[in-house]
């Protein structure tokens, strides 16, 4: 009984094997037009994404040259600074200041903050679809976070490495990752529905099909009937015209 099963899941896999096979060409059109459209609307309907991005410094200073002891309770301090930055009372600061047509979850969309591993730098990027927008968020919330931490935990300010750049390239979309998307989503849902359209046709085609699903033994087969390729019935005149002339006959059997 196992071996019956395996050589009836193997025959079923060959032959969804030879339907996607014969839906070939199907799978390639539909995979070259699924990334054009996908191509196309990248680059002529989603709206570019430029990213500016600023550097704060932060370090306790105990005294005027700081100490190891600084530097460690300063990479502890990056930690809580980087929860603070995206905090309502900076985030609504600097909508107020800037006038900003955004509440306080959409500005915080917009804002990215890093902060690598062993060092007190805290990375501030802002995404805009404008890059001076961008740059000028970037440069505001800097401003802001740097006084709101001052503020809140009594210490000196974190010190601003660099102002944001002005973006010059999109980071986003990426035209060829969104096109490469496309094909490949439209190559698999020709297959989804090639494999669909196989598992739902249950009609009986060939006589291993009849014995598979209803378990009856062919006896025999009767081949289609081709009228291009039966003979031709002779008319009543060309059957007398062969009695009268054997020889007429002769030469068309030749």
């Amino acid at each position: 009984m196992g071996t019956n099963q395996d050589e009836e899941v193997e025959i079923d896999l060959l032959e969804l094997f030879y339907a996607l096979k014969r839906g070939f060409w199907l799978i390639l059109i539909a995979g070259l037009l699924a990334a054009g459209v996908a191509g196309m609307y990248t680059a002529f309907v989603m709206k570019p994404v430029y990213t500016s991005s600023t550097m704060l410094y932060v370090v306790n200073k105990s005294t005027a040259l700081p100490s190891l002891t600084d530097l460690q309770l300063g990479t502890q301090l990056s930690k809580d600074y980087k929860v603070m930055i995206t905090s309502r009372p900076v985030t609504q600061k600097v909508i107020e200041n800037l006038d900003l047509n955004m509440d306080h979850e959409a500005l915080v969309g917009k804002i990215s903050v890093d902060n690598p591993s062993d060092t007190r730098v805290l990375t501030i990027s802002v995404r805009d679809n404008d890059p001076y927008m961008a740059k000028t968020i970037v440069d505001e919330l800097a401003q802001v976070a740097s006084a709101r931490m001052a503020e809140i935990m009594g210490s000196a300010p974190p010190n601003i490495i660099e102002e944001g750049n002005l973006p010059t390239r999109k980071t986003s979309p990426s035209i060829s990752k969104n096109t490469m998307m496309g094909g490949v989503l439209g190559v698999f849902l020709a297959m989804f529905l090639i494999v669909v359209e196989y598992l739902l046709n249950d009609s009986i085609r060939t006589p291993e099909d009849v014995e598979k699903y209803l378990g009856l033994t062919v006896l025999g087969t009767i081949p289609v009937f081709n009228e291009e390729n039966a003979p031709r019935k002779k008319g009543k005149k060309e059957h007398q015209e062969e009695q009268r002339n054997p020889r007429s006959r002769k030469k068309k059997t030749r």
